[in-house]
């Protein structure tokens, strides 16, 4: 048995992504103990820079990844209701005029789409031409074009509320803190995590591996390196550009690569396009879009849209990179998106390793059970599901209908803007009366750092979701830097500053 003197976890997770986050969740609920270390902030890397959808993955019909789609399609509508503030429906256009594929083909995969998951609150497929439908505003063609349903998801804010949910549950969430190195002995691990106030050793029956791009280095690291089995990196660039069109619909852009392009509606003045996808042959770390990707993002949108594009006319842009299953397919767009379970469950001496290669961020939450079924195989108490049906925080809207819970908070707070309302409903749900409290004007609510950003909503993501930095609060857990003025960000840091709050 490990000395009482040191902390003992039945879980160590290493990686505060999408996947970590969603597997502490799972793991907490079901009354394991757990500790989850994340090197920066929560969603640092490839979890907040996803295309924002909640999507079954339309392309992936091309390359036969069947299985993969029909769960994603699945979890679509499950994640809607879990949680319907910060995930909503979208309609995507598809036109054909530049289409390398013929009709026939699209539609009998939007066949496929609408019917592999069991579709039952989202709209299905629906074509029409586009020169007499309000679909065509602001493309530079017409012609025939299909519409079909998916959702879209504020990416960062799912991985918080996830670890939210798992601290809630009993789950240890340190961000800032990293793993040095861990040693197996007498079938535990034992670790060395690193933070702002020096290094501590814990131990742990089982560490879960979800570093994402840094799995194989993590594995290296515990000595249980493979050949067999890897990760691919392959980075994919965003650029936001002023609104393209009007309408709350997104565009599947289709090139004559074969490649495809989202056009989404974004933070109510902007274009969200992406992604592209290169092969990363550098050490995980921050990633950044090129000129070429720009360039091929923009030249892509000018196919389509009256308004053009270059890149003095980017308003933002940001690259994550995807740690995706090695196949060992020779393109990049055609790596498997589809997630694999790697669990060496050791001996008497060695402890046991799950690591996680691959997935996206529509199949965190049945990869997490996955998980789970290989953890239960040492702790059997731990073998029961229970995350399909549960709201994550914020997300107790009743009948899901978010229009309607926005209407009695704006009846809650009368005088309060109706812009910032939506914005706190939008991020946080149920949650925003938590920041509102008993204010009744905006002035109560603390100091004005612009964008509808207050002292309240800063307090709270300190005090509730680990927010460290301007960067946290600005880029993670909303997108307000995108609106504010320049100089906000240091204002916030020394802010931070003040009240103790360290990054």
């Amino acid at each position: 048995m490990p000395p009482s003197q040191e902390e003992t976890y039945d879980l160590l997770i290493i990686g505060g992504g999408v996947n970590g986050a969603g597997i502490a969740r799972d793991a907490a609920g079901r009354g394991l103990s757990v500790l989850l270390v994340e090197q920066d902030d929560l969603a640092s890397h490839t979890s907040s820079a996803s295309t924002k959808l909640i999507h079954g993955g339309l392309r992936y019909l091309e390359y036969c990844e069947f299985r993969l789609v029909r769960e994603a399609l699945i979890e679509r509508e499950r994640l809607l209701a879990m949680a319907p503030h910060i995930i909503w429906p979208l309609r995507f256009v598809l036109p054909q005029s530049l289409s390398p594929r013929p009709a026939w083909m699209v539609r009998l995969g939007l066949f496929l789409y609408d019917h592999l998951g069991g579709r039952q609150q989202l709209p299905g497929t629906e074509s029409f031409d586009l020169h007499r439908s309000s679909f065509g505003n602001g493309l530079s063609l017409k012609g025939k074009a299909f519409v079909y349903s998916d959702c879209g998801v504020e990416d960062s804010r799912l991985v918080v509320l996830n670890a939210m949910d798992a601290a809630e549950h009993g789950a240890r969430i340190e961000t800032r803190a990293r793993l040095v190195q861990a040693s197996s002995e007498n079938g535990y691990w034992v670790a060395t995590i690193a933070n702002e106030r020096g290094n501590r050793q814990v131990r742990a029956k089982m560490i879960v591996n979800a570093a994402g791009p840094w799995v194989d280095t993590v594995l290296r690291q515990l000595g249980r390196g493979r050949d067999d089995k890897g990760v691919r990196l392959v980075k994919g660039s965003h650029i936001v550009v002023p609104q393209l069109y009007r309408g709350r619909h997104a565009f599947l852009l289709q090139n004559s690569d074969r490649r495809i392009v989202f056009a989404i509606p974004y933070e109510d003045h902007f274009t969200l396009i992406g992604t592209t996808e290169e092969p990363w042959t550098d050490a995980p770390g921050k990633a950044s879009i090129s000129s070429a990707e720009i360039d091929y993002l923009c030249a892509t949108a000018n196919r389509y849209f009256e308004q053009q594009v270059g890149p003095e006319d980017l308003v933002w842009s940001y690259a994550g990179i995807r740690p995706l299953y090695d196949d060992h397919s020779a393109d990049a767009s055609a790596v498997t998106r589809d997630y694999v379970l790697d669990f060496d469950q050791g001996d008497e001496q060695r402890a046991p390793i799950l690591s996680i290669f691959g997935g996206k961020i529509t199949t965190f939450r049945k990869l997490a059970e996955h998980a789970m079924v290989h953890v239960a195989q040492l702790f059997p108490e731990a073998a029961v599901p229970w995350t399909a049906g549960t709201r994550l925080p914020g997300g107790n809207i009743p009948g899901g209908d978010f229009d309607e819970f926005l209407g009695e908070l704006s009846q809650a707070y009368p005088q309060m803007p109706g812009p910032l309302l939506r914005r706190l409903a939008r991020a946080y749900g149920t949650r925003a009366a938590r920041i509102l409290g008993d204010a009744k004007t905006v002035a109560d609510l603390g100091r004005d750092f612009g964008g509808g950003l207050h002292a309240s909503e800063i307090a709270y993501l300190v005090e509730a979701e680990w927010a460290r930095s301007a960067e946290d609060i600005l880029f993670r857990r909303s997108k307000l830097g995108l609106h504010v003025s320049p100089g906000v960000a240091e204002a916030i840091d020394a802010w931070l500053a003040a009240a103790g709050c360290r990054a």
